[in-house]
């Protein structure tokens, strides 16, 4: 099955005034993320636009995928508020079948695509009204939401997620686009990302018939990830605050992708911000 990871890099860019680069901890769930899914399942490529590409290819890690797509300049969304709209830009360019995986997300073994719904995410949310608020909550421009979109089906989780149907796969991405292109918010950083990314597309699945299903659920995923996820979303800032935590995480991650793929140590060992775990 095919793969995509994405990397639009203006939000991040917009942030911080300094030289684009990945976090090490980032660079090494990536490694692990796409070398493990073109071990397990299949051909994976990254999305990103031409900062991205370059830093890719500058740091030598462009040889993890299968490729590196760079069509990600034009994204015309707010970067602020939308700072993950590159996954949704990148997604409606893909054909179905089609994974979706986030770059601190691994999938350790196979996937039985034969078993899979219509669209498969790694699990369902609760609708907790600070995160996914009311209809009325969202400020919209010459735009109304679909009458027949479901407001009281669970919210997905799309670190993980597979699209099987082509149909749904463009109905989901153009309505999210439209959304997100239609409202005037300038600073809400939550509710309006996720309802376009991991609300619309339950919303949009069950509108259309079609069958969704998650492959985990948040307790499981937390005790051992069902052997078969790891997400590090999670304990990012756990690690950005203790360099004790991030020197042994990066480390770990290390000895496993020389162990695993020994063709990448001297790319490793050759990143200026992996050195230091030598």
């Amino acid at each position: 099955m095919d793969a995509i990871h994405i990397n639009w890099t203006k939000p991040s860019r917009n942030r911080f005034n300094a030289p684009y680069e990945v976090e090490d901890f980032e660079i090494l769930t990536t490694i692990l993320s796409a070398l493990k899914w073109r071990e397990k399942n299949g051909n994976i490529k990254m999305v990103t636009d031409s900062i991205g590409a370059q830093y890719y290819k500058k740091t030598g890690l462009d040889v993890i995928w299968n490729s590196v797509e760079n069509i990600l300049d034009n994204v015309d969304v707010n970067s602020n508020v939308f700072w993950a709209a590159g996954k949704i830009f990148a997604l409606k360019e893909q054909n179905a079948p089609v994974a979706m995986i986030d770059t601190d997300f691994i999938v350790w073994e196979k996937i039985d695509e034969e078993k899979l719904a219509d669209v498969s995410v790694i699990h369902f949310e609760n609708l907790y009204p600070d995160v996914y608020p009311p209809i009325d909550f969202f400020h919209m421009d010459n735009y109304e939401f679909d009458n027949d979109f479901d407001w009281n089906i669970k919210a997905c989780n799309t670190a993980f997620c597979v699209i099987k149907n082509e149909k749904l796969l463009r109905y989901y991405t153009d309505k999210s686009i439209e959304f997100m292109r239609h409202t005037n918010e300038q600073n809400d950083r939550l509710a309006y990302m996720v309802f376009a990314e991991q609300r619309m597309l339950p919303m949009c699945a069950k509108k259309l018939n079609m069958s969704i299903m998650s492959f985990s659920d948040l307790n499981r995923l937390f005790k051992n990830g069902d052997n078969m996820f790891t997400h590090t979303w999670g304990m990012k800032q756990q690690m950005r605050d203790n360099a004790f935590l991030r020197a042994d995480f990066c480390r770990r991650c290390i000895k496993r992708i020389i162990k695993d793929f020994p063709e990448m140590k001297n790319i490793i060992m050759n990143i200026e911000n992996l050195k230091q775990y030598f």
